[in-house]
């Protein structure tokens, strides 16, 4: 699996010094355990993260010094050596990421799945209380009314795919989104798409119907 959408910067920083809420850490964790390119930038962002947290007990961390932090993150993680490949091991289609196990499970034939419209069903961790985790399933071919979100939205993609304005997203892909995106996912024909996502924020939907059904189905 090789991943061509990562996540932003400022997500990785959050996630080094602990700031996520607990869905976006267990999304981000979930991308970190299958991207090397990633895992090169966390190392990075782990050690602006340290430089941030000590700034919180002294004097607020000036605009010009947070945003030098964020553009030796964009530039300095090529010349770190890479880390140590992990050992293979036997894929099991039906194995969900570690990370999500203790929200979903283990297996995705053990899942129990809720519909929330033609062709679309979802499952929520109900132990997460500071924001959504959600399983979202869409049947193959089938789009996601246009929205935008309320604050933020980090998506990742399990199985099959979809496309967007933002482009073409396969499995381990991660969709970094803020209140500024507006977006209409549609999925790629041929098998379902399976993806988990954290939002903070309900989302903004653009047409009517899909805003007076939007208390149904708690998206």
């Amino acid at each position: 699996m090789n991943p061509h959408h990562h996540l932003d910067h400022s997500t990785l920083i959050g996630y080094a010094c602990g700031a996520l809420p607990t869905g976006f850490a267990v999304v981000a964790r979930a991308h970190l355990d299958i991207c090397r390119e990633c895992r090169r930038h966390l190392r990075l962002a782990e050690g602006i993260g340290g430089q941030l947290l000590r700034q919180q007990e002294g004097e607020p961390l000036p605009d010009a010094a947070r945003q030098n932090m964020l553009a030796r993150l964009q530039t300095e993680p090529s010349s770190l050596p890479s880390p140590p490949r992990p050992a293979p091991v036997r894929h099991d289609p039906d194995l969900l990421p570690a990370a999500l196990h203790p929200y979903f499970g283990e297996r995705y034939s053990r899942l129990r799945w809720r519909a929330i419209g033609p062709g679309v069903q979802v499952i929520r961790a109900a132990q997460v209380q500071d924001s959504d985790l959600i399983l979202l399933r869409s049947a193959a071919g089938r789009s996601i009314p246009m929205h935008s979100h309320g604050q933020n939205e980090l998506t990742m993609i399990l199985q099959g795919a979809y496309d967007d304005t933002l482009g073409h997203f396969a499995p381990g892909d991660v969709a970094d989104l803020d209140c500024d995106i507006e977006h209409q996912p549609v999925t790629a024909p041929g098998v379902p798409c399976i993806c988990v996502a954290a939002t903070d924020a309900p989302l903004r939907f653009s047409s009517w119907l899909a805003r007076m059904l939007q208390p149904l189905f708690r998206l």
